[in-house]
């Protein structure tokens, strides 16, 4: 409340919805003496740089007029201080950025932690796969066979090359030479690309009692001059038909003791790390096996270290 100075007194309600204040809840009341009200014309005349001019058409009289006219006093321009308003409203959005900062550490926060233990938890279960495989790559079709030089060979003798693998004999009238010379083509395709490592043919006979050294030695020699022929006893061959499920059964003896041996046909892939990872049976030819293994060599990633 100002102080009245003597004259008679006006009373101004503000009712602009900019000038109009509140405080404890209530509209405040501004009482004026007239000579108050002509001070403060005169402090806005002489303040004011805008086109607008402080102008009162009621005139202040004399007798108890109430000063009825709000525009009297013009609203404080952009930049020119007005009433006090007390605390500013800036605290809600404060609080709202507050709110989001405190949601997004919490939120990543826990994001960071699940990916933690999952990390975790996929690195635990790569190295028990690891482990599996590396016992597999050991013991799966493992063999112990002599080659068509009468040296002993197993398995862990062809780990770092890529290996084609086909169970057969040497007495079968069509369909192992067809296979054969099928992996014969397939080899020959991927040696004359530059960049591809070489890939090693294995010939594992089904049919050990005919199938000696001597006799594979004479067979290898018709096809690809990197094929290996590989024999041994009977419970050996047995022992190696059963690492890749390979099903083979002689059957009966003709009356020049000659006979067929039935068996699966197919060619199998072997890794470098001695996994079995892809098979090839007669609906392949030559080049949809020679496209395949590109693919597999350039997907390879080693998995054991040396």
């Amino acid at each position: 409340m100002l102080p009245r100075i003597g004259c008679q007194r006006l009373e101004l309600l503000l009712v602009s919805g900019r000038l109009l204040k509140f405080a404890s809840h209530g509209s405040v009341r501004l009482v004026l003496s007239q000579a108050s009200c002509v001070f403060a014309h005169n402090i806005q005349r002489a303040s004011s740089s805008s086109s607008s001019s402080f102008s009162c058409p009621n005139r202040i009289s004399g007798g108890n007029k109430l000063w009825r006219e709000p525009h009297c006093l013009p609203l404080p321009s952009v930049g020119q201080r007005g009433f006090s308003k007390g605390p500013t409203g800036s605290t809600p959005g404060i609080k709202l950025r507050t709110r989001l900062v405190v949601t997004l550490l919490f939120g990543g926060a826990i994001l960071g932690t699940w990916w933690y233990v999952h990390h975790e938890k996929q690195q635990k279960m790569q190295k028990q796969r690891m482990e599996q495989l590396r016992q597999v790559a050991v013991g799966q079709g493992d063999f112990h066979l002599l080659d068509h030089q009468g040296k002993r060979r197993t398995k862990r003798d062809f780990l770092g090359q890529w290996v084609l693998l086909y169970f057969g004999f040497t007495h079968c009238p069509d369909i192992c030479p067809d296979e054969l010379d099928k992996m014969t083509s397939v080899v020959q395709t991927l040696d004359q690309e530059a960049g591809l490592p070489k890939v090693q043919p294995l010939f594992i006979t089904v049919d050990p009692e005919r199938d000696d050294v001597a006799a594979m030695e004479k067979y290898v020699k018709e096809f690809h001059p990197r094929l290996i022929g590989l024999t041994g006893t009977p419970e050996e061959v047995k022992q190696a038909a059963r690492g890749y499920r390979v099903y083979f059964n002689a059957g009966p003896k003709d009356e020049d003791n000659d006979y067929i041996v039935d068996h699966t046909i197919l060619i199998y892939l072997i890794n470098p790390d001695g996994l079995f990872i892809d098979y090839y049976n007669r609906t392949k030819d030559d080049k949809n096996i020679a496209d395949n293994i590109r693919k597999h060599m350039k997907a390879y990633v080693k998995m054991f270290p040396d």
